[in-house]
Formats: C-alpha cells, structure tokens, sequence
C-alpha cells in the first residue's frame, strides 16, 4: 500500500469542505499533506504543474449530477490519471451567527451544487431568501462568519458551523436522503493497478458525419459483454452539436478483453482518451481490497490451469 505522508495533495478549500472531509474519509490520504486552494481549476492546475502531488476534486453528485467543472477539464485541458474514487455521503446544514433566527434571513450562500440540492427546502422555509454561488460550502460559511450582516446563512456542512464558530439552525435540509458525491485522486503520471474490482473511465470523440457513431461505439462493449456502469454526453467544444461521450466501464485496462476493447475504438475512432481505471469506491479499505486482489489471483490461476488442458492435436 502506498505511503502518503511525504505527499501533498490539492483540495478545494478553505477548510471545512466536503471535499476535505472526503479526504479525511481515507486513512492514507489523510496522513498527507493537504493543501486547500480557491477553487476546482486552481487545484488541477496545481497538479498538473506539479506543484502538488495529487489533486482531489468533487466529479459528481447523486442529484445534481456531473461537476462540469472537473469533468470538462479533465476531458479537454489535462492530461491526468484517476487512481481512487471516494464516495461520501453528503449532509447540509442551514447555519448562522449564534442567535440568528430563521425568519432574519434575506440571503443564503453556498456553492452552486448545494444550493441546488436544497431547492425544495429553501421553497418551502425561505421563499423569499436570495440564494448567492460562493467557491464552495466553507467559504459561504466562512464569508457568513467574518460578516457583521445579520441576514446572511450559509448553506455548508456541520463541520463548518465548528470551524468558524456559527450555530446550525437546521440539521439534514437536502431535498434527498440519498445524497452522495464521488471524487476522484488524480495524479500527473501513473495509473493505479489493477485490484480485480475496479473501474475504467475512458472518453470516446465520435465521427460526427457518420450515422450510428454513438451505436458503434457502444456496440463494442456490448460485443465483448462489458459493463458500463455510466454514460454521459458532453459538447465538444468545436461546434454546436458535436459531442464526446465519458464512459464508465466495469473493469482495468490490464485485463485482456477490456483492453482489447479500446484498442480497438483507438483505431476507428478520431480520438479516445483514457481518465484512468481505478479501484471502485468499495474497495479503499485496505483489507478488501487485499481480499478482492487474492480472489482475482485465484480466479486467474483457475482459467489458467484449465487453459493448458486443451490438447491442441485433438
């Protein structure tokens, strides 16, 4: 297992956010050295100018979504790899300046994401608050706490009422119960190795003149009776109506038939790109990935034994 303690790693900050407790979620990664920066783009333009180590960004949302702002550099500006996804269970909180009382409320800040993963609760509790982006959660925080405006709240997780000294007014205001957020440990240089359980993340850019692009594409994991676990559409940034494609498929670019799959999209299509292929979020705990890695050996010892069993003059 890797040892991050003499590593840095890039997060959104300032302290406080989602993204820090995600990071802190992970044994390993917490023993780094994290580093908060302003915002998404200043944290993958750190790593990719190795000035950190890693970067660790939000990728998506079980409400709102696909983070347009790590996705699309990822597939356009940069040249990372993924080499963990972390899954994290996301809970809001409506906080104020100690003895602010609901009804005070004339503005609510947070990130965008939050803000609107809260739609139905500030309908229903504060229909009149003006709802205000801020770079994310602790900085809506943070911004509530150093301001002498009575009025303000931020909508931010409870670590954040903690740290800049604000009292939660409500506890758990998403509009869903299910809310998660995936995020991805990216690095300059290496892909993470195979576990037996992993995901790979590939963007495919189609031929945009030619009928069934999207239907070829997909028609070789079909062949092959590969998994895919997601599919999104996302503008390609040439012209009004050409898209690329970020697919999620069940396994590792080291096992055979998934790599002999985009070799072969590599050959007939424009351009594909590989994001990584990674252990899937289950697996970060150590000991299951050890498992699943002493299963998938085991598994491979099996087909290989029976393999050289077939008498080839038969």
């Amino acid at each position: 297992m890797k040892d991050f303690s003499s590593s840095t790693i890039a997060y959104l900050g300032p302290r406080g956010t989602f993204t820090e407790e995600a990071l802190r979620s992970q044994p390993d990664l917490a023993r780094a050295q994290l580093i908060p920066y302003p915002n998404f783009s200043a944290v993958m333009e750190a790593v990719d100018q190795r000035k950190v180590d890693y970067a660790f960004v939000a990728i998506e949302n079980s409400i709102e979504g696909t983070v347009s702002a790590t996705i699309d550099p990822l597939v356009f500006d940069y040249e990372l790899f993924v080499l963990r996804e972390v899954v994290l269970d996301i809970h809001l909180d409506l906080m104020a300046k100690p003895g602010t009382q609901m009804e005070q409320i004339k503005k609510v800040l947070s990130y965008s994401h939050a803000l609107a993963q809260c739609r139905a609760f500030m309908s229903d509790n504060l229909p009149n608050a003006e709802a205000t982006t801020t770079n994310s959660t602790s900085d809506a925080a943070k911004t509530v706490a150093d301001s002498s405006d009575p009025t303000l709240a931020a909508l931010a997780p409870s670590v954040s009422a903690d740290l800049y000294n604000l009292e939660i007014l409500k506890e758990h205001v998403e509009d869903h119960p299910g809310n998660q957020t995936r995020f991805f440990l990216l690095n300059k240089d290496h892909i993470a190795p195979r576990t037996g359980h992993d995901k790979t993340t590939v963007v495919c850019f189609q031929i945009s003149d030619r009928p069934g692009s999207l239907i070829s594409i997909l028609a070789q994991f079909s062949a092959r009776n590969i998994n895919l676990t997601k599919l999104e559409s996302r503008p390609s940034k040439a012209a009004l109506g050409q898209y690329c494609f970020v697919i999620d498929l069940e396994g590792h670019i080291e096992d055979p038939i998934v790599a002999d799959t985009l070799a072969e999209l590599h050959r007939s299509l424009p351009e594909i790109k590989l994001i990584g292929s990674y252990p899937v979020a289950a697996t970060h705990n150590p000991e299951k990935a050890g498992d699943l890695r002493e299963r998938s050996i085991k598994a491979e010892t099996w087909l290989g034994d029976l393999l050289s069993r077939i008498d080839r003059l038969v």
